[in-house]
């Protein structure tokens, strides 16, 4: 898979600008409100950084982004959210501003990671709200650690490997993902020569780890919010409507004209999906 990733980055630097449909771009974050508190934490032998936004009484919001990905991705939505919750996000391991113990990268492992600093932060229960690899990495805690969490927004994940669509490989608007993560990578980790290494560390889970499969997830009670963009370039709609069949207490929605990229391409209704589901 990974060099199928090279080459669709690849093809982003010469493929022109297109913007008739929002969910064939996708537009930059704006800029991190101020937090309240930010840095790094010691967990299961890495840096983790982390930063809370808002004071806000209630159980907090934990942002979990996808794969390549850092916590910034979520400014629009922190900005939002933090009005009246309090919000925190994070960077996984080995991702944005936090190290790597060179552990090989797994859903149960960034799980693992993620209930080590709440842990560390002092907070018990979220409102879990995970994008792609976000969304699997809240799947394992649905399962290990149900207790932690007050409900699940999941948003574009996937248990088992038929739930990707092949042509993610060469989609342009994916390569166009990687590129830009590229970028922030090189400004942002304490390894800035190592992404393609990192690339290739994150494209392997991608192709083997899962968070445990449709049998796992019978079982699991948290209030959960199956959520698929209608042109998801990486998961298939199916996948996500079965995701939702098969768990007690989950709910499906579509997002209407959006990609993989929702949050970035409809920011204001990626919100709203998010309030009306923790908000009822």
């Amino acid at each position: 898979m990974i060099k199928y990733l090279i080459a669709a980055f690849v093809l982003f630097l010469t493929i022109p600008a297109q913007a008739e449909d929002r969910w064939i771009s996708i537009p930059p974050a704006p800029p991190m409100p101020e937090a309240a508190s930010s840095g790094t934490v010691n967990v299961n032998g890495i840096d983790m950084y982390h930063a809370i936004y808002g004071d806000a009484d209630g159980t907090p919001i934990l942002l979990i982004h996808g794969g390549l990905a850092h916590g910034d991705i979520w400014a629009a939505q922190v900005a939002d959210l933090m009005q009246d919750h309090t919000v925190i996000v994070a960077d996984t391991r080995g991702h944005g501003r936090s190290t790597n113990d060179g552990s090989e990268y797994t859903y149960a492992r960034l799980a693992a990671d993620y209930l080590a600093l709440l842990d560390q932060i002092g907070v018990d229960r979220v409102h879990l709200v995970g994008w792609s690899d976000g969304a699997n990495i809240g799947y394992s805690i649905s399962q290990t650690n149900p207790e932690r969490l007050a409900s699940h927004f999941a948003h574009a994940g996937n248990i088992t490997l038929d739930g990707v669509d092949p042509s993610v490989e060469t989609n342009e608007v994916f390569g166009t993902y990687v590129g830009m993560m590229a970028g922030d990578y090189a400004e942002m980790s304490p390894t800035p020569d190592g992404f393609e290494n990192f690339l290739g560390a994150v494209a392997k889970m991608w192709g083997s780890s899962k968070p445990g499969g449709p049998d796992a997830l019978k079982s699991v009670t948290v209030p959960t919010l199956v959520v698929q963009s209608e042109f998801d370039e990486a998961i298939l709609m199916d996948h996500a409507k079965m995701i939702a069949e098969i768990m007690p207490s989950a709910d499906f929605l579509v997002l209407e004209d959006v990609s993989h990229f929702a949050s970035f391409q409809a920011a204001d209704e990626y919100t709203d999906a998010i309030r009306n589901f923790i908000e009822p």
